[in-house]
């Protein structure tokens, strides 16, 4: 059976402050279907802006947004296991930073229990710890972590559900004659360097987070696939029908096609 992380990230999860709840037990549905056929890991935003509904503290300071994270998981996780529960899913939280993946002794902790939740019919949470740690221990965005979470547990597609629909030649909202990238083996010279620009003011990440979550992957021979989390019928249609209608599939050379 084949392993996909999916991660998800705030603008997609929340509105108004709130969890945006039939936008969460849409993803949980496709998670029911997708957990039929594959094995899955869930990488999700989302604690600060629950977290913020509870707490009106000011989130542009560092521990203003560690108080509202702190307040935030458990909601977020509450709303989860609403969810899941109607479709018999039990869950498990797993809070990870950067430090994680730096020693291996860690690395296999988080491995083991993360196998040992999959073994066991449970489905593993994944989200940044950000209230106990310091900057330095953080990944900063939950793209970076996604790509790193799916090359420790070697798997074989990380999804990311965002508020584009792909990764287009130029920026759709400023360009009416902008193309999507179907497939990329490698990203446009530069792309990297643009500053990351979030839609959401709790996301933290932007296009350029989650171009270099992708490149992460294919350096490493992994692949991944940036869709539509709102609308999730591209994801489904790629993942159970096998067809590509909508998103971007960032995949690595082809061991022939390399010099």
């Amino acid at each position: 059976m084949k392993r996909i992380v999916i991660k998800v990230g705030s603008a997609v999860l929340t509105q108004n402050n709130e969890i945006a709840k039939e936008r969460m037990l849409n993803l949980v549905n496709l998670i029911a279907k997708l957990r039929k056929k594959y094995e899955i890991v869930l990488v999700s935003s989302g604690a600060v802006a629950a977290g913020y509904s509870a707490l009106k503290l000011d989130k542009t300071k560092q521990i203003g947004k560690k108080a509202i994270a702190a307040a935030g998981q458990p909601i977020l996780m509450s709303s989860y296991k609403k969810k899941f529960d109607i479709f018999g899913l039990d869950t498990a939280q797993i809070l990870l930073t950067e430090d994680d993946f730096d020693s291996r002794k860690r690395t296999k902790i988080f491995q083991e229990i993360i196998e040992m939740h999959i073994n066991n019919n449970i489905l593993p949470i994944v989200n940044e710890n950000d209230i106990t740690s310091t900057p330095e221990q953080l990944f900063g965005d939950n793209d970076q972590l996604s790509a790193s979470v799916a090359y420790a547990l070697d798997s074989d597609l990380l999804i990311i559900l965002s508020d584009i629909d792909g990764y287009y030649d130029k920026n759709p909202s400023e360009h009416k004659d902008a193309k999507i990238y179907k497939v990329l083996t490698e990203l446009p010279e530069g792309a990297l360097e643009d500053e990351a620009t979030p839609n959401d003011p709790f996301a933290t990440g932007g296009i350029v987070t989650k171009l270099k979550a992708a490149d992460f992957l294919m350096k490493r021979g992994k692949k991944m696939f940036l869709t539509n989390g709102f609308d999730l019928s591209a994801a489904e249609s790629f993942l159970i029908d096998k067809k590509h209608t909508l998103g971007t599939l960032f995949a690595p050379k082809k061991k022939e096609e390399k010099k």
